[in-house]
């Protein structure tokens, strides 16, 4: 029964309630990184931007980040920093179109496209000599990391050894549906406007792209997704790609040690992003839902509290 209910996090006096510990980690100065920048070409004619951060270390660390976030996100920076102080060599992978270039093809990512986290996973094991591997998500970068694990079951490489997701949307539809709430609007209008762009981006270079016309009045994920990601990326609807993609559905064919951080102020997340059933039933997934952390939070004076979570988690503590 892998459900951690002894969370030791604690948010400083001052950092009060779920908004304040989402927002202020945005602001989080985090020391700078010079990663090795490797663009990986894909089958299809598109292409994958990497950074590695390397000193020969003999296990990997594969991150993945949060919905229009990156590889150089404050979040990937501080979890990069804080796991290479530990014994890691870390790879964070951007998503297509959340590199410094637009990809070549329509398509881009969503929360479920687990074949191009497999062909990130292929490729480090054939460039490296690592002797394990270890995954970490963030919000939908976790959802992503354990829908993966979830497929793969009792077939996933033996070199994948644990992972950690962080404040990940397990259920796509509910954590929409919360993202849509009057309450939540300053997120859900960041969101859209990078993704708005990125639209408007595509529409100008490819000529089979959805029709733009009124895309400044799409006010939710439900409007956005129904209109562009689901059509993009061969779904019927919001509500299929949503259905299709949410990672709670796969939690019960995982078979490597995988912890999944949500907090219970999370803004992001509604009540069934919580899978406690699953983490019951389940011998190898654990969920660790601590009271407070807001959403890809858990700040602290110096090193975030995820940071030091997820290292102990990944040497097996």
């Amino acid at each position: 029964m892998p459900i951690l209910t002894a969370s030791t996090y604690r948010a400083p006096k001052w950092l009060i309630g779920g908004h304040l510990q989402t927002i202020l980690p945005t602001f989080r100065h985090v020391a700078a990184i010079t990663p090795t920048i490797e663009r990986m070409e894909l089958e299809d004619g598109d292409f994958l931007d990497l950074d590695w951060i390397v000193s020969g270390k003999s296990k990997l660390a594969i991150l993945s980040h949060g919905l229009e976030g990156s590889a150089r996100s404050r979040y990937m920076r501080g979890m990069a920093i804080a796991l290479m102080k530990r014994g890691w060599d870390v790879l964070a992978w951007n998503f297509r179109d959340c590199g410094e270039e637009p990809n070549r093809l329509l398509s881009s990512y969503h929360s479920g496209k687990t074949e191009d986290l497999e062909r990130v996973i292929q490729h480090a094991i054939a460039k490296s000599q690592y002797e394990r591997i270890d995954l970490v998500g963030f919000s939908l970068g976790g959802n992503l990391i354990l829908k993966y694990i979830g497929e793969r079951g009792e077939t996933i490489h033996p070199i994948l050894h644990r992972a950690v997701a962080i404040s990940a949307p397990c259920e796509l539809a509910c954590s929409s549906h919360e993202l849509s709430k009057w309450q939540n609007r300053i997120y859900m209008q960041r969101f859209l406007k990078t993704l708005r762009e990125k639209i408007k981006l595509k529409h100008a270079t490819f000529p089979n792209a959805p029709d733009i016309r009124g895309i400044s009045k799409i006010k939710n994920f439900s409007q956005f997704d129904d209109r562009f990601t689901a059509p993009i990326h061969g779904f019927e609807s919001a509500l299929d790609y949503w259905t299709r993609n949410s990672s709670r559905q796969f939690l019960p064919s995982i078979r490597i040690p995988t912890l999944l951080i949500n907090a219970a102020n999370d803004p992001f997340l509604g009540p069934k992003c919580y899978p406690f059933e699953e983490a019951k039933s389940s011998k190898c997934f654990y969920l660790e839902v601590p009271n407070q952390g807001g959403h890809v939070g858990f700040g602290s004076n110096d090193e975030y509290w995820s940071e030091k979570r997820t290292a102990e988690f990944l040497s097996g503590l």
